[in-house]
């Protein structure tokens, strides 16, 4: 009995002294600050565009010289004056003068090449370009061709210019003063300048050239050997193309692209191209 006593009163001493609590000191935790850099911001770096470097084709359209430039639009001028009594001296030159032969900002842009503006009752296409004024209204056309013809139209349906046309085709001054004393021209020395290039260029030649016999009409004439030459040309109409009339005129497609000069296939109604 007093063993069990003595057992149990140790037992109780025992749970006694683990149940106690013992005193737990706890730090206070200290916070701690995270301070962070500032982000840089990142540059937006654009990569330089360098343009692509490509060879310029070669544009077979545009005449690179005066030569070049007399070789390929004195056909039409004979053309025009057997048609409208026009010496074909002074188209030339008003051609070379008014367009720069060929290469001037105007006749790159419309195909204009002798300056004609726009006058009253004009209803096709229009450029503006900065001439006597800022801003002055030309006529834009789809080809060279068509700006010798209105050219010619021009001037027989227009009465101050009446008193040209009963000049002789070869007095190539009294034309070129005419014009000047008829207002075409602004320009003072504008006879003296057309007067000039005729002489230069020799083309008073192209005056006495014979009207030709043609597939269709006359394409013109170049100088070959101090003898005239006859280019024949042809007038395109709707459905050609330039296989169709390589076939019907038994010629080539590169042939043709090579005698007018042309860097693709594409043709319109009303052009006219040197058949041979």
């Amino acid at each position: 009995m007093k063993l069990r006593i003595i057992i149990f009163s140790v037992l109780v001493a025992f749970l006694s002294s683990c149940g106690s609590k013992k005193q737990v000191v706890t730090q206070p935790k200290s916070k701690t600050i995270v301070v962070t850099a500032p982000k840089k911001e990142k540059k937006v770096v654009i990569p330089e565009v360098k343009p692509k470097v490509t060879k310029n084709k070669r544009d077979n359209s545009i005449t690179k010289t005066t030569e070049d430039y007399i070789t390929k639009f004195a056909p039409i001028a004979v053309r025009e004056m057997h048609r409208y009594k026009i010496p074909a001296s002074i188209t030339l030159a008003q051609g070379i003068l008014e367009s720069g032969s060929g290469r001037s900002p105007l006749a790159l842009r419309s195909n204009n090449h002798f300056g004609i503006k726009c006058h009253k009752g004009w209803d096709g296409k229009s450029v503006t370009h900065d001439d006597d004024e800022i801003g002055e209204c030309f006529r834009k056309y789809e080809h060279p061709e068509t700006s010798y013809e209105d050219h010619s139209q021009f001037l027989t349906s227009r009465k101050r210019y009446a008193g040209l046309f009963r000049l002789k085709l070869t007095d190539y001054k009294g034309w070129a003063y005419g014009l000047k004393r008829a207002g075409y021209a602004t320009d003072k020395k504008y006879p003296v300048k057309l007067i000039g290039l005729i002489k230069k260029y020799n083309l008073n030649k192209y005056d006495r050239a014979a009207k030709s016999k043609v597939v269709n009409k006359s394409k013109g004439y170049n100088e070959s050997n101090n003898n005239t030459k006859t280019n024949f040309y042809y007038k395109v109409v709707k459905g050609d193309t330039l296989y169709s009339i390589s076939r019907k005129f038994n010629t080539s497609v590169s042939q043709l692209k090579k005698l007018n000069k042309l860097s693709n296939n594409h043709i319109s109604i009303g052009q006219e191209l040197i058949l041979k």
